[in-house]
């Protein structure tokens, strides 16, 4: 079983056993427009919880894709680097960025679940 939390950054981590899979969210991927670069973090690279991790780069700008959570990097979602407009066409699913080896599970709960989240976004 999976569970998925936001950031206030527009970043999802959907935890499953101990490794979470982080991207963006749909409302980050529409406030973007086209992707059209992704870099993506090192395997085995440490990251802080909203310590930079990734970059992405749209027709509109270049943002920085924070780390949800602390941890090691386990995977990158390479097919991104070829085609990165899979951010766009599906951010919360095979648009994934990088997955994580969790340091700390406790920074995992602290993060917004999904009502939270929508409510956060409909303040914006």
């Amino acid at each position: 079983m999976s569970e998925v939390r936001y950031t206030d950054q527009h970043e999802w981590i959907r935890l499953e056993g101990d490794e979470a899979t982080v991207g963006i969210t749909k409302y980050a991927a529409e406030s973007l427009g086209d992707v059209v670069f992704v870099e993506l973090p090192p395997l085995a690279k440490t990251v802080t919880a909203g310590g930079e991790a990734a970059v992405v780069e749209s027709v509109k700008a270049a943002s920085d894709i924070y780390a949800p959570a602390g941890g090691t990097v386990t995977a990158a979602n390479s097919a991104l680097e070829k085609e990165p407009s899979k951010v766009n066409e599906d951010p919360e699913g095979a648009g994934w960025f990088f997955k994580l080896k969790l340091a700390d599970a406790g920074e995992f709960a602290k993060l917004m679940d999904a009502a939270a989240y929508a409510k956060f976004v409909e303040g914006l």
